[in-house]
């Protein structure tokens, strides 16, 4: 049995990686990156177990790919990792970042080669170009680019933790609470993903894939006669509005789980529980924007929406361009592939009698292709 846990941090909003997907989220032909890496860990059966650290917003949707151990980061890498210790129950811990994504296995049981010779174990590169400092040039000898993964004693690096100051690696935190640290050689093609020009680095990632990914959403609201009625984030002209807990928009709603359902994460009440109070009257179009935030940020691209209203009454013909206008801006697609269809239920059913709408929608995304940036 290893007595090695492994944490791999992912909890970072990626605000220096300048796209708005996250880049734990890019796609390794369909697996997003962070599961690429914890998965390539996972086969060299080098851990006894593999922590992930998640952002709350990505914490649910990641459990949907994978049964790892995952934690709830903190505002920082150092608050993440100290969240993750609590978990940890092995002698010696490794800890890396999803963003160090071409690890070998070689590389791997280097490191752990080491366990024991020291609180904790660098790897680094050496550097080649003249190095100034201050307006000084130095010995670039003395002068080491440190990586992850780092292996430490585990009681070494939760003492060291303790500290209020902010450290950027394991190793800086053990030697500034007094404990040991000894480098080995690390790896130049363990390249960290910190900026856009960095994924042409990578060798190891093979591109997104192509997949087309389609869902449909269906929803139903009875009229209510206080309020006013708004279809497709448009406000239409009609004495009745929708019985709702929101606006009761019910095509954005219909489109929203649409979406959802493409990218696999549930539904629009797992994202707006309709006894949430800050979700009360709210316009759906936030909710729509909302969506698709954070659709981008988990890596996914809208190809195309086609919604089918169905309404004995109002009438809709003339808003439908409208609608095709306001939803295409909110989707940043162009008009053309947002589709209005409206239809009667000839007068049969709650819809013929006129006591509500129903939308079903449909809507197709795709990855992100970050090997055309």
């Amino acid at each position: 049995m290893s007595n090695v846990t492994l944490i791999l941090l992912a909890a970072g909003s990626s605000t220096r990686f300048e796209l708005d997907i996250k880049k734990q989220w890019l796609r390794v032909g369909n697996q997003p990156l962070w599961q690429f890496v914890a998965e390539k860990c996972e086969k060299t059966k080098l851990f006894k177990k593999i922590i992930i650290t998640s952002s709350l917003d990505d914490i649910e949707f990641m459990k949907y790919y994978s049964d790892f151990v995952f934690i709830e980061g903190g505002n920082s890498r150092q608050e993440s990792l100290k969240n993750s210790l609590k978990e940890v129950d092995t002698e010696f811990v490794l800890v890396s970042d999803i963003a160090r994504s071409c690890i070998s296995e070689e590389f791997l049981q280097n490191i752990i080669s080491y366990r024991g010779k020291s609180d904790c174990i660098v790897p680094y590169l050496k550097v080649n170009d003249t190095i100034v400092y201050d307006d000084q040039t130095i010995d670039r000898d003395r002068v080491k680019v440190v990586q992850t993964p780092q292996l430490s004693i585990t009681s070494a690096l939760i003492s060291a933790l303790e500290q209020k100051e902010e450290f950027t690696d394991e190793s800086s935190a053990i030697v500034a609470n007094g404990g040991s640290r000894e480098f080995i050689l690390g790896q130049s093609s363990a390249h960290k993903i910190t900026h856009i020009e960095d994924l042409k680095k990578l060798q190891c990632l093979t591109p997104p894939s192509n997949d087309i990914l389609s869902g449909t959403g269906f929803d139903v609201h009875a009229f209510d006669e206080k309020g006013e009625m708004y279809l497709g984030g448009v406000k239409i002209d009609s004495k009745y509005g929708f019985k709702a807990h929101s606006d009761g928009d019910v095509a954005i709603h219909a489109l929203i789980d649409a979406l959802l359902g493409a990218a696999g994460m549930g539904d629009i009440g797992m994202m707006f529980p309709d006894n949430d109070t800050a979700y009360k009257n709210i316009d759906s179009k936030k909710l729509l924007k909302r969506v698709v935030t954070t659709l981008c940020n988990f890596g996914f691209v809208i190809i195309n929406v086609d919604l089918t209203i169905a309404a004995q009454k109002p009438k809709i013909g003339n808003y439908k361009l409208q609608m095709r206008k306001v939803l295409s801006t909110i989707l940043n697609i162009e008009s053309q592939r947002v589709n209005i269809k409206a239809t009667t239920t000839e007068k049969l059913g709650f819809i013929g009698r006129c006591e509500g709408v129903g939308v079903i929608a449909n809507a197709n995304l795709k990855y992100f292709d970050w090997t055309k940036i």
